[in-house]
Formats: C-alpha cells, sequence, structure tokens
C-alpha cells in the first residue's frame, strides 16, 4: 500500500548521551581515512559538469535523485550536484536531467572532504531523510555521530537536514550547534510541496516531518 510508512523504532527517547563527547572528539581529531580514488573520479566529474559559474547546491544521500531533479527546478539559477553511493539507485531517475543538475556515484564522506579540500562554499546543502540507524548502538552511523561530522559547516550555505524521526533532527541541531559553538533550533514541518516521493509518503501516511535549517553565511 502507498501511505504505509511508519516512523522509526528505537528505545532511544532523546538526545544520545554519548553524542556531545563524540562531536568533541571529531572536533580534535579529524577524519584522515584515505580518500579513494573512485570518489576523486567522482568528484571531478561533479565539478567539471558544475564549472564554478552558478552558486552550487548539494543534494547529500538524493537516492533515486527525484530530489535532485525538484531542486534543480526550484532554483534554475543555481546548479545541483545530487551524490549518492548506490548506482542501483540513481538508475531509476529516467528521462532527460535538468541542464543545471549532475548526479554522481560517489561515497559522501569522501565527497564532503574533497570539497573542503578544494574550498568549494556551497550555497544550499540538503541531508533529506538520511537512514536514521534509531538504535541506540548505532549513534557513529548518523551523520552527526560520524566523525566526518565537523566538515559539513565548513562548507558553508543554508544546511537543511529534514526526517520523520524528531530524535534525530534534534541530535543534529544539538550536534551543529555544538561545533559552531551556538545554539541550534529544529522544528516540525508541512511541506508546501514534497521535495521527493519519501517525503510524500511519510506525508500522506499521516507522520509529523522535522527539519533543522541553518544559514552558515
Amino acid at each position: 500500500m502507498y501511505a504505509n510508512s511508519t516512523v522509526p523504532h528505537s528505545a532511544q527517547t532523546g538526545i544520545h548521551e554519548r553524542l556531545a563527547e563524540l562531536v568533541d572528539r571529531h572536533v580534535r581529531e579529524p577524519f584522515r581515512k584515505p580518500i579513494l580514488d573512485y570518489n576523486r573520479a567522482a568528484f571531478e566529474q561533479g565539478m567539471a559538469a558544475w564549472g564554478g559559474a552558478l552558486p552550487l547546491i548539494l543534494d547529500t544521500g538524493c537516492g533515486t535523485g527525484a530530489s535532485s531533479v525538484g531542486l534543480a527546478l526550484r532554483y534554475p539559477e543555481s546548479f545541483v550536484i545530487g551524490v549518492d553511493q548506490s548506482a542501483d539507485r540513481l538508475a531509476t531517475e529516467k528521462g532527460a536531467l535538468p541542464a543545471n543538475l549532475c548526479l554522481v556515484r560517489a561515497d559522501l564522506v569522501d565527497f564532503w572532504r574533497l570539497l573542503a579540500e578544494r574550498q568549494v562554499r556551497l550555497a544550499r546543502h540538503y541531508l533529506f531523510y538520511p537512514n536514521p540507524w534509531p538504535k541506540i548502538g548505532h549513534l557513529s552511523r548518523r551523520w552527526h555521530g560520524h566523525a566526518v561530522f565537523p566538515v559539513l559547516p565548513t562548507l558553508g550555505g543554508i544546511i537543511e537536514c529534514r526526517s520523520n524521526w524528531p530524535i534525530y533532527v534534534e541530535e543534529f541541531a544539538f550536534a551543529l550547534g555544538r561545533v559552531l559553538g551556538r545554539e541550534v533550533s529544529w522544528e516540525d514541518f508541512v511541506p508546501d510541496e514534497p521535495v521527493s516521493p519519501f517525503e510524500r509518503k511519510y506525508r500522506d501516511s499521516g507522520q509529523a516531518l522535522y527539519r533543522c535549517v541553518v544559514d552558515l553565511g
């Protein structure tokens, strides 16, 4: 059935008790895992398609690319790069893509670090419905619990994370605020126009949706 999506189930009832410790450690000890060659090649593909002339929007974990297409149409004066690690998911987006869009298969951990290495500044940065990894023991698999997380604020622009699990967005705001040294808010919201089929399904299933939006300047 279509509108039958469920909210992630977890024994966790609030911000993980180890999140502050984990974020602080990742700020002190930068992630130094070697970047793989295929990710460097994918990054160069994306940079070549962009060309540097237009404001850059990054759609991270874009899945099929449906959200990336929506962003490209919504912001025709910008260029959108949608990144996902699954070639199969990316291959499901049929038809001609907007001229201001490039879909790239890459590991986001490396792609983010390459953007920072190249000192690329984003206009907008979206994390739409990441895998929430709701089990208590999976904190380090959530983006805000990963060692790469302190790189994200250095990319600038307006960063936005959305989820149908409130704890994920609450934690994202907490972790981002801890890196920035200031309070970061989050909220529930109703999208005027769903950004992807996933968001539409969550909305039509009667779920509340949540987001954290921060202008990093």
